[in-house]
């Protein structure tokens, strides 16, 4: 199997600034492989730091020491020493992260939002924004809504409009953030099919699945980031 992300050695603390600089350790020398084709499930207890290790390999975080090589085309690219402008381009073409929480932007109609991805890749617009369609009617999203902005949407609707936007692009690495979260049943397994069919044409994928049914349908193993938490003193 081909690697796709690599993390090595990988320390994460951070520093409370209006408590005279405190430092709260969050783990540290993180090691990790995610192979092309493969689901792993991030495991740890509650506090351990798995949205933490997400939005570190996704350059929202910063870390202490260490890298996050992905594998970008032919290249590799350290997301821990890249320039903002290589991090926009793995974000573009390479990374996909699917958080808990929809970007909204006002008056910005849903379809956009969807087909913003596409978009940025420089592919047509009215392709972009029917493949944005598509990818909304499969997750149930009514077609009146499409027009509107989703910032009123409840949260079920917000999350399937985010699952949209996360999987409308073919990215070969992808970060899932509890995915199936406030999803009913029907809606649930169409993010599970979504998965699979990544899956099978090669994305590699991390993703936080507290639904343990929905971990055991799609992870092909677990990786525990509580193994790596720094011990502090009680």
């Amino acid at each position: 199997m081909q690697e796709m992300l690599i993390t090595e050695k990988l320390c994460k603390s951070f520093t409370l600034h209006v408590q005279n600089g405190t430092e709260i350790p969050v783990f540290e020398n993180v090691e990790m492989r995610l192979e092309k084709g493969e689901c792993v499930a991030l495991t740890g207890a509650s506090g351990a730091g798995k949205s933490t290790f997400m939005r570190m390999i996704y350059a929202n975080y910063r870390s202490q020491s260490g890298s996050i090589n992905i594998r970008h085309g032919e290249d590799w690219v350290d997301m821990v020493a890249a320039s903002p402008h290589r991090i926009l381009e793995v974000r573009r073409k390479t990374l996909g992260y699917v958080s808990q929480f929809l970007r909204v932007i006002p008056r910005t109609p849903t379809l956009d939002i969807v087909a913003e991805p596409l978009r940025l890749r420089g592919e047509d617009a009215a392709e972009a924004r029917q493949r944005a369609a598509v990818m909304l009617e499969r997750l149930n999203v009514p077609e009146t809504l499409w027009s509107l902005s989703p910032m009123t949407f409840s949260g079920g609707e917000q999350q399937r409009v985010n699952i949209a936007r996360g999987f409308i692009a073919n990215y070969p690495v992808m970060l899932l953030d509890e995915p199936t979260a406030s999803l009913d049943q029907v809606n649930r397994q169409v993010v599970l099919d979504l998965i699979d069919e990544a899956k099978a044409r090669g994305a590699a994928i991390l993703g936080i699945f507290h639904d343990q049914s929905a971990r055991a349908a799609v992870c092909d193993r677990e990786f525990d980031i509580t193994s790596f938490k720094v011990a502090t003193d009680a």
